[in-house]
């Protein structure tokens, strides 16, 4: 049996993106979405989560860029003097590779992002982060004690099978070279993450897809992901929206790629494709 979760990312960004999400699930498949506790339009995308119960809701914790939730005198390895996290991939993984990051301060604000969530009444699905930043074992590590301590085991598996991601972009026409070498650079932690996983008795997916397509998931692209599915439980990874003016202003990579991303969710030929592979689309909550 093949069993699929079409996950949005970053819900909470701009109510643009937060319209996007609702409408690819409520007249299309996305059935997930992974809230951020520190973005602009959260209490936008908590009311729109409570108006459809049906999909699922995870958090998307955030351990770059924006400000941090937790007090920053708790964390003043992690945030800065502002209570602003690292604004960059690269500036977080030098900090913490060098060890000016604390791993407590890293799971303080993880804490404090999940239970503002759980205090506007959301109780979360499971566990993902922002960049992708639980690829890196110190990361997984307290994302694991936190979800465990919390009570949320299960967890996004960051890895994409290299096999997958090149018959995803192969026939695409714009390049993912980055995004390529960023599916390569976290299969090299497998063995730890795995390790990780076992340890705190953790939940994930058999198989993820969409890193080396970020962005660019438009719906043959799509279809293309579906009809090549592997058995058992997988996750898609997408960044549909609405690209608006606070988008635009957000500083994030992705513009009218959520567009793109969007209406592939909507699109009729992707919908017959799940039935057609006789798919059974499910959020984080029936995993078993």
């Amino acid at each position: 049996m093949k069993q699929l979760i079409l996950n949005a990312d970053d819900f909470g960004m701009t109510r643009g993106v937060n319209e996007g999400i609702i409408r690819a699930h409520r007249d299309g498949i996305l059935t997930s979405a992974t809230l951020m506790a520190n973005g602009p339009e959260f209490d936008d995308a908590v009311a729109s989560a409570k108006l459809n119960p049906g999909l699922g809701v995870g958090c998307h914790l955030v351990l770059v860029g924006g400000p941090a939730v937790a007090p920053k005198g708790k964390i003043s390895s992690l945030a800065d003097e502002n209570g602003n996290l690292p604004e960059s991939l690269g500036l977080f993984v030098a900090r913490l590779t060098a060890g000016l990051i604390r791993t407590k301060a890293i799971e303080r604000e993880m804490r404090a992002q999940i239970e503002k969530i759980r205090a506007a009444g959301i109780e979360p699905t499971h566990l993902d982060t922002h960049k992708h930043t639980h690829a890196h074992p110190k990361v997984m590590e307290s994302l694991a004690r936190v979800g465990k301590a919390l009570g949320i085991t299960r967890v996004r598996k960051p890895m994409e099978n290299l096999r997958d991601s090149w018959q995803s972009t192969r026939d695409a026409n714009s390049s993912h070279a980055l995004e390529l070498i960023a599916a390569a650079a976290a299969r090299t932690v497998t063995p730890w993450f795995q390790a990780i996983v076992r340890n705190y008795g953790l939940l994930t997916p058999n198989n993820f897809l969409g890193l080396a397509m970020t962005g660019s998931l438009g719906p043959a692209a799509l279809r293309r992901m579906i009809d090549t599915l592997p058995d058992g439980s997988s996750e898609i990874m997408l960044h549909p929206g609405i690209c608006d003016d606070d988008l635009a202003k957000s500083g994030s990579r992705l513009q009218m790629h959520r567009n793109t991303e969007m209406s592939a969710l909507l699109d009729p030929a992707v919908k017959s494709a799940v039935v057609e592979r006789d798919i059974r689309l499910i959020t984080y909550r029936e995993l078993n």
